[in-house]
C-alpha cells in the first residue's frame, strides 16, 4: 500500500509499523504486521478513555461561539496567538506495562484522555469572565452560514487566540508524545498518522520533526483524503481484496464490530 511521506513523496511503507487514526470520533493506536497471506493486520494497542480528540476541538469550538467543524477554524486562528500563553494540562494516562492475565500475555497499552485539557479551557473562560464576549461574537456572526477565520478575527481578543494556540499546543503534544513513545518501544519501522486531525498542519509538522529526530519515517494521507471517509473505507478493503479474504454473503455491518 502506498502513502504520503513527510516529505512528500510516495513510496513503499515498511512494516512493521504504528497508526494513529485520530478524528473527530476515533484517537486509537494500532500495531501494524504483515500477515503470511500478505494483508495488512492490525492490533489495538491504546485509544482514547473519554474525548477523540477531534471531538475536543468541536466542544472547545462550540465554548468559544466558533464555527463547525472545530478542528479547521482553531488551526487558522491558533496562528495569531501564543501557544505558550496558558499552562494546559496534560494528559496523566500513562503507558501501562505488559502484564499476565488469567495466564495471558496483555499488550502494553498507551492510552490517551483530553477531557481535561477541554475542562481546563471551560475553567479559564469561567475565571477570566470571557462569556459576555462569547456570547457577543455569537450575536455578531449568527447571520454568517460559512465564517471564514477572517471573520472571527475582529471579534476575538487576545486572550482569547492564545487560549485558542494553547489548547491546540496542549492536543498535539499529546498526540505527538504519546504516539513516539509507542513507536520507540515497540521499535516500529514507520509511522502512519490518519483521520481527519491528521489534515492540521501544525500536527503533521511536528509529527515529521519528532519522527526524523528519532529516525521513524511518519506517513500521512494527502490533506483532502484525511477526511474521506470512503477513501478510508477504500483503502482497508483493497488489501483483502487482493488476498481474496470476503464477508460471509450474510455479513450484517455493525458499528461497534473490532478492526481486524
Amino acid at each position: 500500500m502506498l502513502f504520503c511521506s513527510s516529505i512528500g513523496t510516495t513510496r513503499d511503507l515498511s512494516l512493521p509499523a504504528l497508526a494513529l487514526v485520530v478524528s473527530g470520533g476515533h484517537t486509537h493506536l494500532y500495531a501494524v504486521h504483515r500477515s503470511k497471506a500478505g494483508t495488512w493486520q492490525y492490533r489495538s494497542v491504546g485509544h482514547t478513555l473519554d474525548d477523540a480528540a477531534g471531538e475536543a476541538f468541536d466542544k472547545v469550538a462550540k465554548l468559544l461561539a466558533l464555527s463547525y467543524p472545530g478542528g479547521p477554524i482553531i488551526e487558522a486562528l491558533a496562528k495569531h496567538g501564543n501557544p505558550c500563553a496558558i499552562a494546559m494540562p496534560q494528559s496523566q494516562i500513562k503507558a501501562q506495562e505488559k502484564r499476565r492475565v488469567r495466564g495471558e500475555d496483555q499488550t502494553q497499552r498507551y492510552d490517551f484522555s483530553f477531557s481535561g485539557i477541554k475542562t481546563a479551557v471551560l475553567r479559564f473562560v469561567e475565571m477570566h469572565a470571557m462569556q459576555a464576549s462569547i456570547e457577543k461574537r455569537a450575536r455578531a456572526l449568527a447571520k454568517a452560514s460559512t465564517p471564514r477565520p477572517e471573520d472571527f478575527l475582529p471579534h476575538l481578543d487576545q486572550l482569547t487566540l492564545d487560549l485558542i494556540a494553547s489548547f491546540q499546543d496542549a492536543v498535539i503534544r499529546d498526540l505527538v508524545g504519546k504516539t513516539l513513545r509507542a513507536a520507540e518501544d515497540m521499535e516500529v519501522e514507520s509511522l502512519i498518522v490518519s483521520g481527519g486531525v491528521a489534515s492540521n498542519e501544525t500536527l503533521r509538522t511536528e509529527f515529521v520533526k519528532r519522527g526524523e529526530a528519532e529516525g521513524i519515517s511518519v506517513f500521512f494521507p494527502s490533506p483532502v483524503l484525511s477526511t474521506d471517509n470512503a477513501a478510508m473505507i477504500a483503502a482497508a478493503a483493497y488489501p483483502k481484496l487482493l488476498a481474496h479474504e470476503f464477508a460471509a454473503e450474510h455479513f450484517s455491518a455493525q458499528a461497534s464490530l473490532a478492526l481486524g
